[in-house]
């Protein structure tokens, strides 16, 4: 359960975070105040405790007031969980800390990684090595938690040669990298969403995240769309909440439906917890691809049925203002890297790949 605290705090500033009226600055650091950057995170290593499963809980409880500020945490508990499952002790223990006590912003900027796995697309970031590591150049064209205070970005790296492809972080301040202005998007602006350019970077060996990114990739796959599928998740439950303050009179019709809809959503949460809580996921990754696709539906079916209880009123800018938010994240859940469409052309793939 959230802090009451934070709680009011982003119900009165969902619409300014949403809309890029809030100081995004202050955004992680009221979220690891309250704790929620340690969920799943050792007690041991400065965590928390709790499980992965709690984090998917945790992320879609701050979605339920603000999709923002939920999209954020992703991108901190992401990057987190790389660190969790890099062999690079050194690098945890130099860096944990201040990502736990949201000092340091966390970006997960593995998006085209992701996409480079299914073999949708080619690696955005190339590198050559020298003595001490490796020069970068490349382009990370959508990176979410850029927090101008301090970040660190995991990208995927083509490595010149014969080498493997790795996975590194990336810290800010290194001469070479620079950050664009934040995108201009249609909603979750105050989320430090902004394009990465690498331009003769050095990148130091010490800052590796994992030699081998087709190793690593499909090891944090699970955690990274798992995490995700709780932005739908905490949409979905706050649509479906509103719609229950609206089912009287007439609109009590609309009761069964709302039942059929918190029944299928959760029954989808509770397959999401069993398969991150054993290695389901990734042996068979379209399951995983599956559930994501089916969660952001919950969440667009939730917002319409809220729609359709609200009536005129959510269409008038005096009352329906939290609505059209809730519209606008909604908009946002199904083109999230990696997309519905990217997702549904894995699958595709894979299923002419069994039947072949």
């Amino acid at each position: 359960m959230l802090d009451p605290t934070l709680c009011h705090w982003l119900d009165d500033h969902a619409e300014a975070l949403d809309l890029g009226h809030c100081d995004p600055e202050q955004v992680l650091p009221r979220l690891a105040a309250a704790g929620l950057t340690g969920v799943g995170v050792a007690p041991a290593l400065g965590g928390t405790g709790g499980t992965l499963q709690d984090a998917v809980e945790t992320i879609a409880s701050v979605a339920e007031h603000s999709l923002t500020a939920a999209f954020v945490l992703w991108g901190q508990r992401a990057f987190i969980e790389y660190l969790l499952q890099s062999p690079n002790a050194a690098l945890r223990e130099r860096v944990l800390k201040p990502l736990l006590d949201g000092h340091l912003a966390g970006a997960t900027g593995l998006s085209n990684a992701m996409k480079f796995l299914s073999g949708i697309e080619s690696l955005q970031v190339d590198a050559r090595s020298t003595a001490e590591g490796w020069t970068l150049d490349g382009r990370l064209p959508w990176v979410t938690n850029l927090r101008k205070g301090g970040f660190v970005v995991a990208a995927a790296i083509a490595h010149a040669g014969d080498g493997a492809p790795f996975v590194a972080a990336i810290p800010d301040g290194l001469d070479g990298l620079q950050r664009s202005d934040d995108l201009a998007l249609l909603g979750l602006q105050s989320s430090n969403t902004a394009a990465l350019t690498l331009t003769r970077l050095q990148l130091a060996r010490d800052w590796l995240l994992h030699e081998d990114a087709r190793q690593f990739l499909p090891a944090v796959r699970p955690a990274f769309l798992g995490l995700q599928c709780g932005l739908a998740i905490g949409l979905a439950r706050r649509a479906l909440a509103e719609v229950e303050t609206h089912l009287g009179g007439s609109r009590s019709v609309l009761a069964d439906e709302l039942v059929e809809h918190r029944q299928a959503l959760e029954g989808r949460v509770g397959e999401l917890k069993s398969g991150l809580g054993g290695a389901t996921f990734s042996a068979q990754p379209a399951a995983l691809f599956r559930l994501r696709i089916a969660l952001a539906e919950s969440a667009a079916g939730a917002v319409q049925l809220e729609l359709q209880a609200s009536g005129g009123k959510a269409y008038l800018q005096a009352h329906g203002g939290a609505f059209a938010r809730r519209w606008r994240e909604s908009a946002f859940v199904p083109i999230v890297t990696p997309s519905l469409v990217q997702l549904r052309t894995e699958l595709n793939r894979q299923a002419k790949g069994a039947a072949a």
